[in-house]
């Protein structure tokens, strides 16, 4: 799982800050970002998994002050763990 961006991306959009009761319904099942686009999970307080489908699924988890790098694509569902705070900002 990448901890990096790709050097040529630039932010172009950044999500309002969810937290584990606001969580969007698209947010918490599968669900890919277009090609070309990468995501930034960025917790702010609390931990989230972020889950990648599969048999078994592959969770990662992000605690507070560390994000994960959602690529093109990939599908992935995201599920707090507890009181959860986190953003997504969004790169092409």
């Amino acid at each position: 799982m990448r901890k990096k961006l790709p050097d040529n991306v630039e932010k172009y959009s950044e999500s309002p800050l969810f937290n584990e009761q606001t969580i969007p319904a698209k947010l918490a099942s599968n669900h890919d970002l277009k090609a070309g686009v990468w995501g930034k999970v960025c917790v702010v307080s609390g931990i989230l998994e972020y889950i990648i489908p599969g048999d078994p699924d592959e969770v990662h988890v992000i605690r507070e002050g560390e994000h994960i790098i959602s690529e093109p694509e990939q599908v992935h569902f995201v599920r707090s763990v507890g009181p959860v705070e986190f953003k997504v900002e969004f790169y092409r």
